[in-house]
């Protein structure tokens, strides 16, 4: 069994509305509660954080299986977190990704094959897993 560990530091000026600094070894950014929460809006914060999470290992699980698949694809990912707010309690909802598979060739096999994996990327994802049962997540996928 291999462990990998993956640590970050964040300064935190004080109460609910500062600006923080979040520092890991690959990524250093300003956090701060985003303004549709009545925050300041500077930087980055949990819920694009999240979503971030979500969104890249999804796309690099799917460029993996593509890959092991040797299917020829551009994939285009937009994603979005839904946050919920019931009487001041903020929950994190559902994250939907779309998907846009451009594929040169027309092999309808590996068309097939690549619209598979795009649906089970989300199923093998480490982020999506440790979501399952708490965050609804669905792929939107559209082949050009």
């Amino acid at each position: 069994m291999t462990l990998h560990t993956f640590s970050l530091t964040i300064d935190w000026p004080g109460g609910r509305n500062e600006v923080g600094n979040l520092t890991a070894h690959r990524l250093e950014t300003k956090i701060s509660i985003p303004p549709e929460m009545d925050g300041p809006g500077i930087g980055t914060n949990p819920d694009e954080m999240l979503l971030g999470a979500a969104a890249t290992c999804y796309i690099i699980t799917l460029a993996a299986m593509m890959e092991r698949g040797q299917i020829d694809v551009k994939p285009t990912l937009k994603s979005e977190g839904i946050v919920e707010v019931t009487n001041g309690v903020f929950t994190y909802r559902e994250i939907h990704h779309y998907i846009e598979l451009h594929m040169a060739e027309q092999d309808e096999k590996k068309r097939r094959m690549a619209e598979r994996y795009a649906y089970k990327a989300e199923e093998v994802c480490m982020i999506s897993k440790a979501l399952r049962g708490n965050v609804k997540i669905e792929v939107h996928v559209v082949m050009k």
